[in-house]
């Protein structure tokens, strides 16, 4: 899939911007400050419907600004054009497709994009919230039903988890419910968790031989967030009195967590900053891979100051790739990467929300 043209108003340093985009590679430049960032985050705020920097949300829009909005007119490999639109208005979200309002999880689905950043070395060296977060988009763009199951499992596990908090605590009949649902949709969660996995896992391998190979053989270790040998429900009502002095459900498919360790540095520790940021760039690159052999096209990958993350030899391996591959790439940095100035591309100039086309 490739963005054909990209227009953002009110988000950040924006006041309201529109630029027609290469299929290849597309290089905003600027100082820092400029506005570079905001473009990826727009782009990404489409497929995933928040921003992939931190912070508060209050900090998208522009100073002085009610809302935002985003909007791109995407190309499908099929040929399909559709018209994707993003806006905001206080609090509240609205996603529209080809001029209709859609809900969130319509417009996440059809537009996929993955991106690498300076906080990307987060997915390793962070916390499991990160890495669930990674798992579950890719679980949702193969498991059509795996929204609809989450939100399941959210609903049960906040009515669980208010009535952890209740003072007298209430009776069991009231618990049985709730944990039934958490235990029903938590088993159908981990099972689609546990077949995308298997089907990452030699995509993995093969990017990190390419980017690491160095640190030899790879192994992929996922915990579910319950003992393996245990029903969730029977679990549930066990840790019932646990869960109560502690106000939340502490077991769950909520609690799952993935590792990888290497036959050269079993522990995420023994990783220096740059290996784990190439462990990150590498998990990106696999699970793109494996979006592309499932749909038939690959998502819109947006590098972000790509040059002060990676060596000249990474950015020349990574790049080649994906322009074997022929995917869309959204790159930032000061300037134009050194790695990449043989390139055919596209190049932008960033200067306090402005964008003017320079090559």
């Amino acid at each position: 899939m490739k963005i054909e043209r990209l227009r953002i108003a009110g988000l950040r340093c924006f006041g309201e911007a529109a630029v027609a985009l290469d299929p290849g590679i597309n290089v905003f430049a600027g100082d820092n400050g400029a506005g570079k960032t905001s473009v990826l985050e727009a782009v990404f705020l489409l497929s995933h419907g928040r921003s992939f920097r931190s912070g508060a949300r209050e900090a998208l829009l522009q100073r002085g600004a009610s809302g935002l909005s985003i909007f791109a007119e995407l190309r499908h490999a099929d040929g399909r054009l559709a018209r994707l639109g993003l806006g905001r208005t206080g609090s509240r979200w609205e996603g529209r497709i080809d001029g209709l309002n859609a809900p969130l999880g319509e417009l996440v689905r059809e537009c996929a994009v993955v991106c690498f950043d300076p906080g990307s070395h987060a997915l390793i060296s962070g916390g499991a919230e990160e890495r669930r977060r990674y798992l579950d988009w890719g679980v949702f763009h193969v498991e059509h039903q795996f929204l609809s199951t989450w939100r399941r499992y959210q609903r049960a596990l906040k009515q669980r988890n208010s009535l952890l908090r209740s003072c007298p605590l209430p009776a069991d009949a009231l618990f049985l419910p709730w944990e039934a649902e958490l235990a029903q949709t938590g088993q159908q969660i981990d099972q689609q968790r546990q077949a995308y996995l298997d089907l990452l896992r030699p995509k993995l391998a093969r990017s990190m031989q390419g980017l690491l190979g160095e640190l030899g053989a790879l192994e992929l270790r996922y915990r579910r967030g319950w003992a393996e040998d245990q029903e969730l429900a029977a679990q549930l009502r066990v840790q019932r009195e646990r869960d109560v002095a502690r106000g939340h459900t502490t077991m769950g498919v909520h609690r799952a967590d993935w590792t990888l360790a290497f036959e050269h540095a079993p522990l995420r520790e023994h990783l220096s900053r740059g290996q784990g940021k190439l462990v990150a760039l590498a998990c990106m690159l696999a699970q793109a891979e494996l979006y592309a052999e499932h749909h038939g096209d690959w998502p819109i990958v947006c590098l972000d100051d790509l040059a002060s993350e990676l060596d000249q030899a990474h950015q020349r391996a990574v790049i080649g790739q994906l322009m074997g591959a022929s995917a869309q790439i959204l790159l930032t940095g000061t300037e134009l990467p050194v790695a990449m100035r043989d390139l055919p591309a596209r190049v932008f100039h960033v200067e306090q929300g402005e964008l003017s086309r320079l090559l």
